[in-house]
């Protein structure tokens, strides 16, 4: 692998009741609890825009995955042949960048709750983005 490093400071952190990996929903959409995302007082000014009902890109840092797998059945069945973790979305990857598509369903200072997120407890906030509808000439 390319010995290329960068360093990437969290924004803030995910509280959730999910904490057992094994035990959450493998997507969001798939009966995850509301969540909050609770921003680090630094990054306040950067969340200016994102209102209740916006959809957003979270982009987590999925600290508890395996680092080492390249081939994973997918979604954990055995009875489906492994691929690539490349070809996949499962957390278990060398670089464990996590991607979610959530909702906005409550913003409190630096307090989000989103609805559909299926990090665990405690999982590290890299960077949030809108998601953009047809019309992007606001953003």
């Amino acid at each position: 692998m390319s010995e290329t490093r960068f360093e990437i400071h969290a924004i803030g952190t995910v509280e959730s009741p999910l904490t057992d990996p094994e035990s959450a929903p493998k997507q969001g959409d798939e009966g995850s609890p509301e969540a909050w995302l609770v921003f680090d007082q630094g990054v306040l000014d950067g969340l200016d825009g994102i209102r209740v009902g916006d959809e957003i890109i979270v982009i987590t840092w999925l600290d508890r995955a395996g680092r080492d797998v390249l081939s994973v059945h997918p979604r954990g069945d055995t009875a489906r042949p492994r691929q690539g973790v490349f070809a996949t979305r499962s957390p278990d990857r060398p670089n464990p960048i996590g991607l979610h598509r959530v909702e906005v369903a409550a913003v409190e200072g630096r307090r989000f709750r989103v609805r559909n997120l299926e990090a665990l407890d405690r999982t590290p906030i890299l960077d949030v983005k809108p998601v953009l509808s047809e019309d992007v000439s606001d953003r």
